[in-house]
């Protein structure tokens, strides 16, 4: 029986299996993405292997709100002009991105870098919620708006973080139904988006 081969070269296979990772990417794709950049492109692959590591190396967490951060705490956290008063809670730095980009939110944010899923192994503690309640426990807080994408994910994880705080006699909203049913934040546009957030309900 004949062995099968790999048709690529060693370090070249190493490529296409790093990209991978990617979301979306499969097998086709990462296999055209790595031929690109080393028959087209090399100047941007070298760009690209440098500022992946500049940022592995560079990037921290924020110790408020736990989103990316070159420093302890990133510039929102550290501004003198947010609302201390109000938290929103998103499930990724990007979901953080667009509430900003609403240009309706002014308070600080806590973002999770996640969602609960037990189908894939995500449960509470993954995602740190123990954090959560140390920052909601500050003595600025007086609301969080839960921000957790409209998915069976999202809705549980609004769910699990809204029992949780019912103890600490803080306010908890929820962004209102103009955020599609199933849809994620990162895909909504920043009208919608800027409108649920005003017309967010309590939790009770």
């Amino acid at each position: 029986m004949a062995s099968t081969q790999n048709p690529h070269p060693h370090a070249l296979f190493g490529l296409i299996e790093a990209l991978r990772c990617l979301p979306g990417v499969g097998p086709k794709s990462a296999q055209r993405m790595a031929y690109h950049l080393l028959q087209h492109d090399r100047q941007g692959a070298t760009a690209l292997a440098t500022a992946l590591q500049h940022a592995l190396k560079g990037l921290t967490h924020c110790q408020r709100c736990n989103t990316f951060s070159e420093t302890d705490l990133c510039d929102r956290c550290a501004s003198s002009k947010r609302d201390a008063t109000q938290l929103c809670v998103v499930e990724t730095p990007v979901d953080m991105n667009m509430m900003e980009q609403t240009q309706a939110y002014q308070g600080l944010y806590y973002v999770l870098m996640g969602r609960i899923s037990p189908l894939d192994g995500v449960g509470p503690r993954a995602l740190g919620l123990d954090k959560l309640i140390e920052r909601v426990q500050d003595g600025a807080v007086r609301e969080v708006i839960l921000a957790t994408n409209y998915t069976n994910e999202g809705e549980a994880t609004a769910h699990y973080i809204t029992t949780l705080l019912a103890a600490e006699g803080i306010k908890v909203s929820r962004l209102a139904r103009g955020v599609p049913v199933g849809g994620e934040l990162e895909f909504v546009d920043s009208g919608t988006l800027a409108q649920a957030l005003r017309e967010r309900r309590i939790l009770e």
